[in-house]
């Protein structure tokens, strides 16, 4: 940090404490009103920001049949479910799927069971719905992940976000790799969100499109013969949800290891474009995931 300009390292300050402001807030209210505030203060500013435009193009490119009103429809529903998702922020740590209110209905929990005796199992979900649901709803069912994670730009920010979230937190790179490696090979289940653009990765397509994929999910699954799981997270209602963990599927072991990974990621990719297309809306448009956008 110390190394950091003055300007960045005030910016990261200020950026801090606004975190720390709107949590606060967030925190002081039931989980329903602060998703209500955090999905309206989603729809009246996110729509206005020059990101917005990246989300429109990428909509463009994945789903060209789109008019220019649905496109506009889904890009202010994303914003009210990404504001949605950072008020429930601070609420999430308390939430138990297994507690009888109905706020999540956990649907595949034989699977998880499943995942729970195999023990070196991966999880893959994609920034959908909210996507921080998924480590804590394996928590309350007795399973810790190892979340491989991409860490925050803002060391202050990255410091807090790492106290709210569940599970053992490792930050991408070579570092977490080897934990993540270490983890399998002693049983322990990992977790990880697979649909960001990774630019030294493999092209594989999603939405009919080469896309740089990072392909660590299936050569890990391929070398410690792991179940690879699919969690599904959607928002049903406000600050309601439904998780499905879906049966588990393994990577080919053939001769030719390039091509068992790249039909592994193909895999991934044509899961996370199903969910997509099916609720465009509660997936997040922001990333630089194709070439063009």
């Amino acid at each position: 940090m110390a190394r950091l300009p003055l300007a960045r390292r005030l910016r990261y300050a200020g950026e801090a404490t606004a975190l720390v402001l709107a949590y606060g807030i967030f925190r002081a209210l039931p989980i329903d009103l602060a998703s209500g505030l955090g999905g309206w203060l989603g729809r009246c500013i996110g729509p206005r920001l020059g990101l917005s435009r990246r989300a429109r193009r990428n909509l463009g490119l994945a789903m060209p049949g789109l008019s220019p009103a649905e496109v506009d429809r889904i890009v202010v529903e994303m914003w009210d479910n990404l504001g949605r998702s950072v008020g429930e922020v601070p609420h999430v740590p308390a939430l138990d799927p297994f507690d009888g209110s109905g706020r999540i209905e956990v649907l595949g929990l034989d699977h998880l069971e499943a995942a729970k005796a195999a023990g070196g199992a991966i999880f893959f979900s994609g920034h959908f719905a909210n996507w921080e649901l998924m480590p804590a709803m394996a928590h309350r069912h007795g399973l810790e992940l190892e979340l491989i994670y991409r860490a925050a730009n803002n060391p202050f920010a990255e410091t807090m976000l790492r106290r709210l979230r569940i599970g053992r937190l490792h930050p991408k790179g070579q570092k977490g790799a080897r934990l993540a490696v270490t983890a399998l090979k002693e049983g322990r289940p990992i977790g990880l969100l697979a649909d960001q653009k990774m630019n030294d990765g493999i092209a594989v397509p999603f939405f009919g499109r080469p896309a740089m994929t990072a392909p660590a999910l299936a050569e890990l699954a391929r070398k410690f013969h792991a179940p690879i799981y699919p969690i599904r997270t959607e928002r049903l209602d406000g600050a309601r949800f439904r998780i499905t963990v879906m049966a588990p599927f393994a990577v080919k072991e053939t001769a030719d290891r390039r091509a068992d990974v790249a039909e592994g990621m193909r895999r991934v990719n044509a899961i996370l474009e199903e969910w997509i297309r099916s609720k465009p809306a509660q997936w997040l448009w922001l990333h630089r995931r194709w070439p063009e956008s």
